[in-house]
């Protein structure tokens, strides 16, 4: 039984009155183990699975707590549980509401084309506005940080931003009207219309809610935690692993619960089965520099190794990445449960390479995984417009591959097509109303930014010798002035693709008929074209056929996926959802510190370890400064479960610049000298 594996700490906790109580859960101290004795517990007292709701910050973490409980008690698979964001996307479905789930990256695209609209240059005042991208980020912190006016946020942030708060609020309103009109919800907006909801009064059967890594969670998934009407709330995490502060994960709510919550129970667990004592003493020493919320430290379980984190101090960055790499090479330890971490992901390029070059595989969390892949994307977004015409996301990512057409002009072909389809861009593809206007003059608000660009409309002539037909030669759509003969091209190959799939029901054959089509083919050459160019930009025809093979290989892997689905749009829902979860690759770790926490590792070797690059103070101001730096550096070092090594360097010759060790080593008890 989950109960009966649980030390002292852990059961006392796991079985807990119903009521607010929260677990400090210190690095390898059983915080899952502890979560799955209170599954269980709750299960064991009469409260029914459906009325339990666990909220973590991976679906596959709440799988595999509910499988653990599910080995003993069968009833716990039935229990609600996922991300906040997939909990809240599976209840707006159960609710019948109008959704279609995007990544944010994908939405960023139909951000830039909206911000693309604004002529900043009429407006530059006494500092640059902030770029597309950088603007999507913001928007996303401000709508995480669950305040209400924009312009106060950012002027309290950037005081010299202040005289483009107009637009940028503009841009955020045709943003979220777009995304309204087309059902369109990204993370944030899936949490935001979840909370409306409950606020509206939705009836929810939970008891008790769980929250896993509840340090992490920011102000916009407390909000939705404090609104779902349970009996009884269960948190587990610790505030010495707070460390997505950049990404608005506020410390606050798990320093103030016992002052939020009158009934609370505070519950520590100390024991760590994970490190050797040495390692666990270094940890303690340097977390003991930051205020402690909760009394606590860690308690060794596994005795002392008899060996100490060594310190390796070089003169140059090089000298260090290649020793760490020479090191590995005459390792005992399996590759996989070795770990390179760093708190720069530009430190991995030359970590990488220094091992490649030695033979040693490496696998880099956060790199290029497979449903990041161009291939991988677009067709995804075939299959989505297929299902789902409305989908401007899709749209907009496909007309990219055209020659000529860009996002902003994407957006205005997709509005036409909406308009000549009533609704419906199928429709306006195959059927258009003729008699409805499209590619109107625009506003013009010097204010705003936005300033009047169809003067005049295009001709069609230029498209007959493309051979189209007459009935598409009629559309109203190529008279975008600025579609191009390619661009002309690229749509009636489309026009042809959508008429053909019209007409199928069966998933696969809707595959085959995309990976068929001439637009695919069209967009997966260039894709190979573009990776088969060298250093002079010249296509090399070898490299461009062995590209063409790897593309059609990874493609032919997700209509193996595809097969086990009946249903196109659950497939393609799977997909958002667990594609940040998916990755690939053996051997060696390479990690940012971020992306390790969860995990242990035999042998972790912690590179640059110097001032301006581990603390790197400059990117922790805006979030916790050198407190956050410093619970990174504490979640790097309890990584570590058999040996730790500390690198650093003097030295960068590339970025011509000397350095002095990070305060954490001699914060640790270690006085640095040079190898």
């Amino acid at each position: 039984m989950p109960l009966s594996r649980l030390n002292k700490e852990q059961l006392q906790a796991a079985t807990a009155p119903l009521g607010h109580n929260l677990v400090i859960a210190s690095a390898g101290t059983g915080k899952t183990s502890t979560i799955v004795g209170r599954i269980a517990y709750l299960l064991e007292e009469g409260i029914k699975p459906e009325e339990i709701l666990l909220l973590t910050f991976t679906n596959k973490a709440a799988q595999e707590m509910k499988e653990r409980v599910a080995g003993v008690l069968p009833s716990a698979r039935n229990i609600e549980a996922g991300t906040f964001h997939a909990v809240s996307y599976r209840w707006l479905k159960k609710l019948n509401k109008n959704i279609v789930l995007k990544q944010p990256k994908d939405l960023k695209i139909l951000f830039r084309s909206i911000y693309d609209k604004r002529d900043f240059l009429r407006l530059r005042g006494e500092e640059k506005p902030y770029s597309a991208n950088y603007l999507f980020d913001l928007y996303s912190l401000f709508l995480n940080s669950n305040v209400s006016d924009f312009g106060e946020w950012l002027t309290e942030r950037a005081p010299l931003q202040e005289e483009y708060i107009l637009v940028y609020e503009s841009i955020f309103d045709e943003y979220e009207e777009i995304k309204r009109a087309h059902g369109l919800v990204d993370f944030n907006s899936l949490l935001i219309r979840m909370i409306e909801e409950l606020k509206n009064g939705i009836e929810v059967p939970f008891k008790e809610v769980l929250v896993d890594e509840y340090q992490d969670t920011n102000p916009l998934q407390n909000e939705l935690i404090e609104n779902i009407k349970q009996t009884s709330l269960f948190c587990v995490g610790d505030y010495d692993q707070s460390i997505y502060a950049f990404n608005g994960a506020d410390i606050s709510i798990i320093s103030t619960f016992d002052k939020r919550y009158a009934d609370a129970n505070v519950f520590t667990l100390k024991k760590n089965y994970r490190s050797y004592g040495e390692i666990l003493e270094i940890a303690n020493k340097v977390i003991a520099n930051n205020p402690r919320i909760y009394p606590k430290s860690l308690e060794v379980t596994r005795g002392f190794s008899g060996e100490w984190p060594k310190v390796l101090y070089y003169n140059d960055t090089f000298e260090e990445y290649r020793d760490v790499a020479n090191r590995i090479l005459n390792s005992l330890t399996p590759r996989d449960e070795i770990a390179v971490l760093f708190r720069n992901n530009s430190s991995a390029d030359a970590i990488e390479a220094m091992l490649r070059e030695k033979g040693i595989e490496c696998r880099r969390k956060g790199g290029v995984s497979f449903f990041d892949s161009r291939e991988i994307k677009i067709t995804l977004d075939l299959l989505t417009f297929m299902v789902n015409p409305k989908d401007i996301m899709a749209f907009i990512h496909i007309f990219e591959h055209a020659k000529g057409v860009g996002s902003a002009i994407a957006n205005e072909i997709f509005e036409a097509l909406m308009t000549l389809g009533d609704g419906d861009p199928k429709k306006g593809f195959l059927n258009p109303d003729l008699s409805k206007k499209v590619f109107n003059k625009k506003k013009t608000s010097y204010q705003l930014g936005l300033f009047d660009d169809f003067t005049q409309l295009g001709s069609v002539s230029k498209f007959k010798s493309v051979g189209m037909d007459e009935v598409f030669l009629a559309n109203p759509i190529l008279k975008h002035p600025k579609l191009s003969v390619e661009g002309g091209e690229f749509l009636y190959n489309f026009y042809k693709l959508i008429k053909r799939v019209n007409k199928l029901k069966n998933p696969m054959s809707v595959y085959n008929e995309i990976i068929e089509s001439k637009t695919f083919k069209h967009i997966i050459s260039n894709i190979a074209k573009e990776r088969a160019k060298d250093k002079n930009g010249k296509i090399v025809e070898e490299r461009y056929h062995e590209a063409l093979e790897k593309i059609e290989n990874k493609v032919k892997v997700l209509g193996n996926l595809l097969k086990n689905y009946s249903d196109l749009e659950k497939f393609l829902n799977a997909m958002v959802l667990g594609a940040n979860e998916m990755s690939e690759g053996r051997g060696v770790n390479l990690l940012t510190v971020h992306a390790s926490k969860g995990l242990e590792f035999k042998e972790v070797y912690l590179v640059d370890l110097m001032e301006k690059r581990f603390p790197n103070i400059k990117l922790s101001k805006p979030a916790g400064g050198i407190e956050e730096e410093r619970r990174l550096f504490y979640v790097a070092v309890t990584r570590a479960k058999d040996r730790l090594f500390l690198c650093l360097a003097k030295n960068d010759r590339i970025r011509n610049m000397s350095y002095e060790p990070s305060r954490f080593l001699s914060e640790a008890g270690y006085k640095v000298a040079e190898k």
